[in-house]
């Protein structure tokens, strides 16, 4: 273990896979009480028009995916909410439009640009110190919004109507919570890719909701499978020399699996349907 965290792109990798299990998983857990898990789908697939379009002008390709990823949110939020589309109508055409102007920008760009692999499927061992600093930065903000407003995000979360009557903006919170997931998803781009990024918004609170019906346990159960996931993966894939973004998936969708068979929850059923 000490002569792998001896590398400095080991240590730069241990660190963002920490950072990133937390973030994705303490969102996630919105993402799966709120059933949001296709917007989350959505939003990470339209990272993928912005950083082509990054690649196509010449500029940082996070800094294009950014505004490209909040916008593309905002405008999902927006169709379904105030137009007569349904929200997984409106998801649907922004997940393809997103997608085909990013092979349109790629057509754009004269020759290939390999790199855009590492966005696509994750690079987790190709994290720079810049790009740490990024993660951080985000991830800071992305907490610290949530700790502020925890508790007006769980009752929306939990029941959205009672929560408009009781005099909460939830028309507001929604579009934050959008926001969240959209600046999320870009933190997470780089280790997992945009292809699998939704998985770490899913998985871990996934099986976390398998374990507990409390919502702060959910929470510290999802950070805490997100980040074993994470560091997890990281050094199968290290180890086994395979595709770090996919082995970090596949060590979360393992631990679901063992969460889902051995769940108090789906045991109390099994008991009060024989009973």
């Amino acid at each position: 273990m000490s002569d792998v965290l001896s590398y400095p792109f080991m240590q730069r990798a241990l660190v963002a896979a920490v950072l990133v299990g937390v973030v994705c998983s303490v969102i996630g857990t919105y993402v799966v009480l709120k059933k949001m898990a296709f917007i989350g789908a959505g939003i990470s697939h339209s990272a993928f028009g912005g950083v082509a379009l990054g690649y196509l002008v010449g500029v940082s390709p996070i800094g294009i995916a950014i505004p490209f990823c909040l916008a593309t949110a905002m405008a999902i939020g927006w169709v379904s909410r105030k137009g007569r589309v349904s929200e997984d109508t409106a998801i649907g055409i922004a997940f393809a439009s997103t997608m085909a102007l990013g092979a349109l920008f790629i057509g754009l760009k004269e020759g290939y640009n390999v790199d855009l692999f590492g966005y696509l499927f994750g690079s987790i061992l190709a994290v720079s110190e810049s790009d740490l600093w990024l993660i951080l930065g985000l991830g800071v903000g992305v907490i610290a919004v949530v700790i502020l407003l925890f508790k007006e995000l769980l009752f929306m979360s939990f029941d959205e109507e009672m929560a408009a009557v009781s005099g909460l903006p939830v028309q507001a919170l929604y579009f934050l919570l959008l926001g969240l997931m959209a600046l999320t998803v870009i933190v997470s781009i780089k280790i997992v890719g945009i292809i699998l990024v939704e998985a770490l918004l899913v998985i871990p609170a996934a099986a976390a909701f398998q374990l507990t019906r409390s919502f702060v346990r959910m929470m510290l159960l999802s950070v805490l499978i997100g980040v074993v996931s994470g560091v997890g993966g990281l050094f199968l894939s290290y180890r086994l020399d395979l595709p770090s973004g996919a082995t970090i998936v596949l060590t979360a969708a393992a631990i679901f699996f063992l969460c889902f068979v051995f769940s108090p929850k789906r045991r109390r059923r099994q008991v009060s349907v024989k009973g």
